[in-house]
């Protein structure tokens, strides 16, 4: 998310209905049937199937958003989110982990991370190859003028408001703005235990990636500090240590304040590829796409690839072809897919994961790819008659 309930584990929830499937067939054969895009968007059909979906959280009265997905190499799924929360924005956020060792079955009981004075957001993970376990998040005081807003209007409950000032007051102001950051955590054996918080010098909501040459590259954003560049960090220690690698200029008549939440990948002719959040007035709410053929060290212009939907999570399946799934907060509400087996540059029509959702307040969806090749997804979802919004997966194949 931008800077500013369930069933138990292993229980199965119907959610993709025999209504919701043909909803959302034609609502994407209406939204996404129009002529392709050339050099971005590849017409074609697609054979896929959502085999099962679920809720996955198991704590209804918390607020859960902005999960991370990832797969070890010795099968075992991690996925990260922020916990512990009243609402979208407040002052609760934590960051929380659970873990499946059969394949998103069964989930075991969530631990908190990390929990700082002001709001722990967006968590991302992924798993070096040293074996380190690397999780990412910011913090944040978007929930204060809020707050300050309804001391003034004098209309929430007491108790909210006794609730909210506490959790404020925790630091004093000056406390407050020091504890603004973009913050990794690290595990060294799988995930028993964990550093303390570092600067990670940029973030974004799925964390960085591994690259062959044994670097680990972060595309994301100066949030607090810096000059709030878009760009990419490096780091040759594991994760411990990053350096700035380069900036990412921005597409012409772009401002770069509109640039969010990026995400990387290495394709397999070596092509480093970045998905950048537009939110700027040409092409508002769709993906950007920038490549570097230089390790990193430089990047093309930011461009459109024809997709309306945002973040964009990167993945580079076992057969070499990339998967990008988003969040769609129009009508059909819900999250795509989409397929590329030309390094990038050009991908498929939308895959419809989820279709039913109930606002806009979804999305975020990360994948992994499990032995079978079957690939699991999972996202955040404020669904209908929840009083808060909940992790949601899907379990899916492709033709």
């Amino acid at each position: 998310m931008k800077p500013l309930n369930s069933n138990g584990p292993g229980v199965r929830s119907t959610l993709v209905s025999r209504r919701g499937f043909l909803y959302s067939s034609l609502a994407a054969a209406a939204t996404l049937g129009g002529p392709a895009i050339p050099g971005s968007v590849q017409a074609g059909a697609l054979g896929f199937k959502v085999l099962e979906s679920a809720v996955i959280s198991q704590q209804p009265e918390f607020y859960h958003g902005w999960p991370t997905l990832t797969r070890r190499p010795n099968g075992e799924l991690w996925a990260v989110w922020s916990g512990g929360r009243e609402a979208h924005v407040c002052p609760f956020g934590q960051v929380c982990a659970m873990t499946s060792l059969d394949n998103g079955a069964t989930w075991t009981w969530p631990r908190v991370l990390l929990d700082s004075a002001i709001d722990d957001r967006d968590a991302g993970v992924m798993e070096t190859a040293k074996g380190s376990l690397l999780v990412t998040t910011f913090t944040s005081l978007a929930y204060v003028p809020g707050l300050e807003q309804a001391e003034k209007a004098d209309k929430w409950p007491a108790e909210k408001l006794a609730r909210w000032r506490a959790a404020h007051r925790r630091l004093g102001k000056e406390a407050q703005q020091k504890d603004l950051g973009q913050w990794m955590l690290r595990s060294t054996d799988g995930g028993r235990t964990w550093s303390t918080r570092y600067d990670c010098t940029v973030n974004s909501p799925h964390g960085p990636v591994q690259l062959r040459d044994g670097r680990v590259l972060y595309a994301g954003k100066e949030l607090w500090t810096g000059d709030r560049r878009i760009g990419v960090c490096a780091s040759g220690d594991d994760g411990q240590t990053w350096q700035w690698l380069a900036e990412i200029r921005t597409r012409k008549g772009d401002e770069a304040e509109h640039y969010h939440e990026l995400h990387a990948v290495e394709c397999a002719n070596g092509t480093l590829i970045v998905h950048i959040r537009n939110d700027n007035k040409a092409n508002g709410g769709e993906t950007l796409q920038t490549e570097s053929t230089d390790g990193g060290t430089t990047w093309s212009e930011p461009h459109s690839i024809g997709v309306w939907g945002l973040p964009s999570h990167l993945l580079r399946l076992r057969d070499g072809r990339l998967l990008m799934s988003y969040g769609h907060r129009r009508p059909p509400l819900g999250n795509q897919a989409r397929l590329s087996d030309d390094n990038g540059k050009t991908w498929s029509d939308a895959m419809m994961l989820s279709g039913d959702g109930a606002s806009g307040d979804l999305g975020y969806p990360s994948s992994a790819e499990l032995d079978d090749g079957s690939l699991l997804t999972v996202w955040y979802e404020q669904m209908q008659g929840r009083a808060r919004a909940v992790l949601r997966q899907a379990r899916w194949t492709l033709g």
